[in-house]
């Protein structure tokens, strides 16, 4: 009898648990590009176009392997508009007994396929190192889930840059030689580019008459849309950025992109990559001596340590982890994060960036976009939701635990032992962007004063209740307890002076 089996926007790998366990002569291959996928935030246009093009090509290289796809675009007339509703169509069609699938990485698909009136299979997605069980065995019985410590699980599991059961070098972690401010000049020139061929041009016309008015650049698309690409793309970098990643991975500089960063999460997400294999290939480059530890550690520890983790920690907590608001923050997300005027310059960077690019590194999102929204005050919803929309690389299991739990603290401590704040002075030390700011950030109040300097002030007071009694923060309220009554009445009135502009609207 024939069967159903779904594949999904970010399960394009061949090796997929679904299509493992399903049969190519009788089964049949569902793929479908439904609105609900493509506005249940305002994704970025370089976002929708890269997995719909990814879609289509691996489609195709299912025929090739001799699968048979039942394949809907986004602009076919009987598109019902979902993935169920694709499915009940297409079990009509083919009078099709059945439904199997792999686990998809959004809790709102999962509930959707779980209320599917079809007979459903559901499988583990074995494209990670980490199963649910084996996080959830971890997790249980520890006071705190602190990602270094499952990191060394998953490098023992795994053995990447262990030696005799050992790490190699004698340490876990080279993160502290890895925070090197903006370097003075570039040797590596970026991701590698590709042009549109037939099919990414024709997903263009359509995702720039659908979803031209969302909020990103649709032009130049330069993104590798098929498995071969990708992998020319990783080469590149494992040859030429690898050795300088770790260094520099911390520093930020205007007009520069991407610097020496891989720019991979994206293809390992939708899997025109396999994670384990990349990693591989980097701690050879070190065994070889092409890459030095702190870079081959760096980036392996963010692949098998932070993205399992992440992936972890959000099936762990459950579909409601994303409305956590443990700070109790309501302030609407200011207008700058859609491209509205602002004259911090550490903003407009990445926020133009963003746009442009459907791309920001880890410092711009946790330490520039992220550390403001949380400073300010922002509902941590309402920055989730823009982040899940405006970076290429952003699925809700990996999205959600960095942004409501790293970046915003709404978890209350879950992933993160304090919050990640700062004034103006780190911003400072990791980017040139202050050298081209309207404010000064040596400023700590007045008319020029850096903002972060005073949100930063203003933060702490807010919420020294909760956040003075931690043993990693009590020097800094002690330096903030130092402080004259009239000096902190300033920053205070200041700070407040500068939120009530921000929700006026008024460019900051």
């Amino acid at each position: 009898m024939v069967r159903l089996v779904l594949v999904l926007g970010d399960q394009l790998s061949p090796q997929l648990s679904a299509l493992q366990k399903a049969d190519m002569k009788s089964d049949v291959v569902v793929m479908a590009e439904v609105m609900d996928e493509t506005s249940y935030v305002p994704h970025h246009p370089k976002k929708i176009a890269f997995i719909l093009a990814a879609m289509r090509k691996f489609a195709a290289e299912l025929r090739q392997m001799g699968w048979r796809v039942a394949y809907t675009t986004l602009d076919d007339p009987l598109n019902t508009g979902s993935i169920t509703g694709e499915l009940i169509r297409q079990a009509d069609a083919f009078s099709a007994a059945g439904v199997v699938y792999t686990e998809p990485g959004e809790w709102r698909l999962i509930e959707a396929l779980d209320a599917l009136p079809l007979r459903t299979h559901c499988l583990a997605d074995d494209r990670y190192i980490a199963r649910h069980s084996e996080f959830s065995q971890w997790a249980k019985g520890r006071k705190a889930l602190r990602m270094e410590y499952f990191y060394r699980e998953m490098r023992r599991k795994t053995g990447l840059l262990m030696d005799d059961g050992k790490p190699v070098g004698g340490k876990w972690n080279y993160d502290h030689d890895n925070r090197k401010p903006a370097p003075g000049a570039l040797y590596y020139g970026g991701p590698q580019r590709f042009e549109p061929d037939a099919v990414v041009s024709e997903v263009l016309t359509i995702v720039q008459e659908r979803f031209g008015q969302n909020f990103g650049d649709l032009h130049p698309f330069w993104f590798a849309t098929d498995r071969s690409q990708a992998e020319a793309h990783f080469q590149q970098w494992l040859s030429q950025g690898l050795c300088y990643f770790g260094d520099f991975q911390d520093a930020m500089l205007e007009d520069e992109s991407f610097l020496y960063h891989a720019v991979i999460g994206l293809y390992i997400n939708v899997g025109l990559l396999d994670p384990l294999a990349v990693c591989q290939q980097v701690e050879d480059a070190y065994r070889k001596g092409d890459a030095p530890l702190n870079a081959a550690e760096g980036f392996i520890r963010q692949i098998i340590g932070w993205r399992e983790y992440m992936r972890g920690i959000y099936f762990y907590e459950g579909p409601k982890y994303t409305a956590r608001n443990d700070l109790g923050h309501t302030r609407d997300l200011p207008s700058l994060y859609w491209g509205g005027a602002t004259k911090m310059n550490c903003l407009q960077q990445s926020v133009a960036q963003t746009s442009q690019e459907a791309y920001a590194h880890h410092i711009q999102r946790l330490m520039v976009l992220g550390n403001f929204a949380l400073l300010a005050g922002v509902a941590p919803t309402q920055i989730h939701e823009w982040f899940l929309a405006v970076y290429a690389d952003a699925f809700e299991w990996v999205e959600a635990p960095n942004v409501i739990g790293m970046s915003q603290f709404a978890d209350g401590g879950i992933i993160a032992s304090k919050p990640y704040v700062s004034s103006g002075n780190y911003i400072h030390k990791m980017s040139n962007y202050c050298k081209s700011c309207e404010y000064r950030v040596q400023d700590k109040t007045g008319a020029d004063a850096c903002p972060f300097n005073l949100l930063y002030w203003d933060f702490l007071n807010r919420h020294s209740v909760r956040f003075a009694g931690n043993p990693r923060m009590g020097n800094i309220y002690r330096v903030w307890e130092r402080f004259s009554a009239d000096k902190q009445a300033m920053i205070l009135s200041e700070a407040a002076d500068f939120l009530a502009r921000l929700d006026a609207g008024e460019p900051v």
